[in-house]
C-alpha cells in the first residue's frame, strides 16, 4: 500500500513544487515507483515533469468535480522512468469554487484515490497550492503525512504555526491518521548569518521533526524544470541531486 504524502505551506515560494518534482526523482532513482498530484492551479509541478498543459485534455480538476471521472484515467507517464503525473491546470481555480457546494468536499480527492491507485505506487506526493482553502484541505485528508517546506529566512516560521493549527484541526475531525512527517529547510545559504540562525531556530522549535537534510539554494534544481525532469536526472552527480536521495532516504527510514 502506497505512502500519501502531501507536500504543504500556505507560504508561497518556499520550494513546494521544487520538493515535490525532486523528492518525487529521488524515490524513482531509489526504485520506487512514484505518482506526483498536481493540486495547484498554477501547474508548476506538471510543467516541471515535462508535461504541455495544452496537451492535457482531462486533468485534477475533472477528478474533483465529476463523479464519472476516476484519477487512473488522468494519469500520464513522465519523461522519468517510475515516475506518472496527476496533472493540473488553470480550471482548477474554478473546479475549487464549485467544490464549496458539493457534499463531502473535503472528501473529493481521498474518495477518488482508489485502491488500485494506492496499491500501483510506492509513493504518492501531492504538490499543495499555496493557501490554506479547499484545495490544501482535501489534500491533507487524503493523506497519511506532510511534509512542511520551510524556507530559512525572516518570517517564514510565521506562517508555519497556522498550517499546524489546520493539521490539528484535519487530525482532530477528518483525518486522524494524518502526521507531520517533517519540516524540510529550504533556500538555504550557509554563508549568511540569517539563514543559520533560521536554521538553528527550526530546530529548537521542538514541536516538530526537522529533517537532517537542508536543501541548499541551487542553480541547477532552477534549470532541471526547464528540461521537465528532477535533478535526479538533470544533474544526477551533484550536490543538489545527493540532498533529494538523502531526503528520500530520511522518508523511506521513517516508515522502517
Amino acid at each position: 500500500m502506497g505512502k500519501i504524502i502531501a507536500i504543504a505551506n500556505q507560504k508561497g515560494g518556499v520550494g513546494k513544487t521544487t520538493c515535490a518534482i525532486n523528492l518525487g526523482g529521488a524515490f524513482a532513482a531509489l526504485g520506487h515507483d512514484v505518482l506526483c498530484i498536481d493540486l495547484d492551479p498554477q501547474a508548476n509541478l506538471t510543467v516541471g515533469l515535462g508535461i504541455d498543459v495544452n496537451t492535457v485534455e482531462r486533468s485534477i480538476a475533472d477528478v474533483l468535480i465529476d463523479p464519472n471521472v476516476q484519477l487512473a484515467s488522468i494519469v500520464r507517464p513522465t519523461k522519468t522512468k517510475r515516475v506518472d503525473v496527476a496533472p493540473s491546470t488553470l480550471e482548477l481555480s474554478s473546479a475549487e469554487v464549485e467544490l464549496f457546494n458539493a457534499i463531502g468536499r473535503e472528501m473529493a480527492l481521498r474518495d477518488k484515490l482508489a485502491r488500485d491507485i494506492v496499491q500501483r505506487y510506492e509513493y504518492i506526493l501531492i504538490d499543495c497550492p499555496p493557501t490554506l482553502g479547499l484545495l490544501t484541505l482535501n489534500a491533507l485528508v487524503a493523506a497519511n503525512e506532510v511534509i512542511i517546506p520551510v524556507q530559512t529566512q525572516y518570517y517564514a516560521l510565521k506562517g508555519v504555526a497556522a498550517l499546524l493549527k489546520i493539521i490539528r484541526t484535519v487530525q482532530a475531525r477528518l483525518n486522524p491518521q494524518l502526521k507531520v512527517l517533517g519540516l524540510l529547510p529550504t533556500f538555504y545559504d550557509s554563508r549568511t548569518i540569517l539563514a543559520r540562525d533560521m536554521l538553528d531556530s527550526l530546530r529548537d522549535l521542538g514541536d516538530h521533526q526537522v529533517f537532517e537534510t537542508v536543501i541548499r539554494q541551487s542553480v541547477k534544481i532552477g534549470e532541471a524544470p526547464t528540461a521537465g525532469v528532477p535533478i535526479t536526472v538533470y544533474e544526477p552527480r551533484s550536490d543538489a541531486a545527493k540532498s533529494f536521495v538523502d531526503l528520500a532516504k530520511e522518508v523511506i527510514g521513517a516508515h522502517n
